[in-house]
């Protein structure tokens, strides 16, 4: 049975759940009903993307590899693996899903934090309080079963990413926490200095 989680909650994703391996994560936003324009749609769709970094025991990003987004869908170890990007967030279910191999991903990884950003948020004039429903739930894909979900029902205007939430290593068991923290950036360059990736290596 899924749990339903709230801010700040924690679970344990492997009690119970004996031989998980491979979790889904699924990411879900709704762009809040605006009325139409004189020609009938929206100035601009928003555009939300799901992010995943992966950090070491020290809490930090050690490489640009270590980022898996739009623009690097595959993480070197093939362990995560971002199923792609959807432009508009329209539609039921998730909008966007991250594949991670907890099984065999490399220990140097303790921790993989999953936020979402609004692309060219500043430029659009974009931000959360232009989203509802957003949501983060995790599925044992081997089996197809859901085991949480946390609905994040706050009122974040003015913030142009959100942290979703984590999974962690825990003495040798993932785990997942269910974070809800918003924040006020201007790209994902500057969302990985907030976890010790300087800014420089994107220019490389």
């Amino acid at each position: 049975m899924s749990v339903n989680l709230q801010k700040g909650q924690k679970v344990d994703l492997t009690k119970g759940n004996a031989g998980l391996s491979k979790v889904m994560v699924g990411l879900g936003w709704d762009a809040v009903q605006q009325p139409s324009s004189f020609f009938g749609g929206r100035k601009d769709d928003i555009d939300c993307d799901a992010i995943a970094f992966l950090l070491g025991s020290d809490g930090k990003i050690a490489s640009r590899d270590d980022v898996v987004f739009f623009n690097n869908l595959h993480h070197v170890s093939g362990c995560v693996l971002h199923q792609g990007d959807n432009l508009t967030g329209e539609g039921e279910g998730d909008d966007e899903q991250i594949m991670v191999d907890l099984g065999r991903l490399p220990q140097q990884y303790e921790r993989i934090v999953i936020l979402v950003s609004i692309y060219k948020a500043t430029d659009r004039d974009q931000h959360f309080g232009m989203i509802e429903n957003a949501f983060i739930r995790l599925v044992d894909a081997d089996r197809n079963k859901e085991l949480c979900i946390y609905n994040l029902s706050e009122n974040y205007a003015g913030m142009t990413a959100l942290v979703f939430g984590e999974l962690y290593r825990y003495k040798g068991e993932w785990k997942f926490n269910a974070v809800g923290q918003p924040l006020q950036v201007w790209s994902i360059a500057q969302l990985a200095e907030r976890y010790g990736l300087p800014r420089s290596v994107w220019k490389r």
